[in-house]
């Protein structure tokens, strides 16, 4: 079922239905709901008319078939106030078009119960929520700027759809936590799954999308769980998905379209339903004009696109975000020229940068915060947040030298030894510490010479 525990609300469904399978099935999936099931119109009338129900599925051939006789159930039910779903067999416009005009919120073609029941409960759900936001813009997506606000409030709307929703934006604006709180708000029930493509070569890639079985490459010591396995009846959210190449694009694109895909490895392919959302900071449809980006695969990641603003441009939530991140620990007071400082830099790291800036303010214990305060650690904030200050001289001459690819490998050899070492050989610490696939490991094992290692 895709309605969230986490956020369980116990309904009274009834069931119109005459089918002993069907009622069996629906039972199934209505799970920890209670349940009430009429075996035909007479009933069902009866327990219509006592109100009882917050939603109730209809079944439009109560014996009756072509009839339809579960039409005329759907004004009672929609005069209860309750919830109306029609469930049927036949599909066709006419049918559909009927129902809708008698009043029904909702219909499904019977078949594929697993999937539609739960996401209706969490469509209703998410309808019975009187605001849909609560404390949302003060706890988890910090913002009083009218534009972002109602930006967040947009993708809000389609939380509870399977719609591929794209997330643009700068470096460190929250592309990941809006992506999550999607999420949350989804109704589903499986994990929220990310990866950035960016970290990963194709072949790493396709092993931590896919997933691979045992002795498929060398390393690969046991059979391991994809990411869009993970996120089987969850979300996948793809992070800097412009980094990803052509070839991936067209493998990731099948499994999107048919929603099943073969591990590295293996010819017995798994299925997964996953929803896909994506972030980038780069200009896609510029990627697709040069011919990096397959215009196939640009349609189906981006049937919402929303662009966050960089925080830049909504000063306003530089003091909100200040407030929430030291809320915990002891009051500051800025003094009026520290204020303007902060409102005037350029914050290129964005939220991110704002982060550690306060992080920095809190180490260094001093409550009343002055201009030279914030001079010194926006520079230092500044420094840490930038991926190009951790570049050693020697290692951008490595790159230039000998190529990117290998100043990469190079780093990262160093960065496993040295874990290696400080783990006494122990090959599962590294990958946990890490946080890498088996496949990285060994890779980076064999390119400087295989050292003994702790299993």
């Amino acid at each position: 079922m895709f309605y969230n525990a986490s956020h369980m609300v116990k309904l009274s469904i009834l069931v119109i239905e005459d089918d002993p399978l069907a009622r069996k099935v629906m039972a199934a999936q209505i799970g920890e709901h209670a349940v009430e099931f009429a075996l035909d119109a007479a009933s069902a009338r009866q327990k219509l008319e006592a109100g009882n129900s917050d939603l109730c599925f209809i079944d439009l051939e109560l014996g009756d078939g072509e009839d339809c006789a579960g039409l005329d159930l759907i004004p009672l039910a929609v005069a209860k106030g309750i919830y109306t779903v029609v469930m049927s067999g036949h599909d066709s416009e006419k049918i559909v078009e009927r129902a809708y005009a008698r009043g029904c919120d909702d219909f499904y073609s019977k078949g594929n119960e697993a999937t539609n029941v739960g996401r209706i409960i969490a469509r209703f759900l998410k309808r019975r929520e009187p605001s849909g936001t609560g404390d949302l813009f003060t706890e988890r997506f910090i913002t009083e700027d009218p534009a972002t606000r109602a930006t967040v409030a947009d993708a809000l709307k389609y939380a509870a759809s399977d719609l591929p929703i794209l997330i643009l934006g700068p470096s460190g604006t929250g592309k990941t936590n809006l992506a999550r709180i999607i999420h949350d708000h989804s109704g589903r029930s499986g994990h929220f799954v990310s990866i950035n493509c960016a970290a990963y070569t194709d072949d790493l890639l396709e092993a931590e999308l896919f997933g691979y079985r045992k002795g498929a490459f060398t390393g690969a010591g046991d059979n391991r769980k994809g990411k869009l396995l993970a996120a089987d009846r969850g979300t996948l959210f793809l992070d800097e998905i412009g980094s990803m190449s052509l070839n991936m694009q067209t493998k990731l694109l099948k499994a999107i379209e048919e929603r099943s895909f073969y591990p590295v490895g293996s010819d017995r392919a798994e299925t997964s339903d996953f929803r896909i959302l994506s972030a980038t900071l780069e200009d896609l449809q510029g990627l697709v004009k040069a011919g990096k980006l397959r215009f196939d695969f640009f349609q189906r990641i981006h049937g919402l696109t929303i662009e966050l603003k960089p925080l830049a441009e909504r000063t306003c939530d530089i003091f909100p975000l200040l407030s929430f991140y030291t809320r915990a620990g002891k009051r500051l007071s800025f003094t009026a020229e520290a204020k303007e400082l902060l409102l005037r830099h350029d914050w290129p790291g964005n939220i991110r940068e704002l982060k550690k800036f306060v992080d920095l303010l809190v180490a260094a214990h001093e409550g009343r915060v002055t201009p030279e305060t914030v001079q010194k650690l926006l520079r230092v904030a500044l420094v840490e947040d930038g991926a190009g200050e951790f570049v050693t001289e020697d290692q951008y001459d490595l790159a230039l030298q000998k190529g990117l690819d290998a100043a990469v490998e190079r780093f990262v050899d160093s960065i496993v030894a040295r874990n290696l070492d400080a783990n006494d050989g122990k090959k599962t610490r590294v990958l946990e510490d890490l946080k890498i696939s088996t496949r990285l490991l060994y890779a980076s094992l064999k390119r400087h010479g295989g050292r003994s290692a702790k299993p």
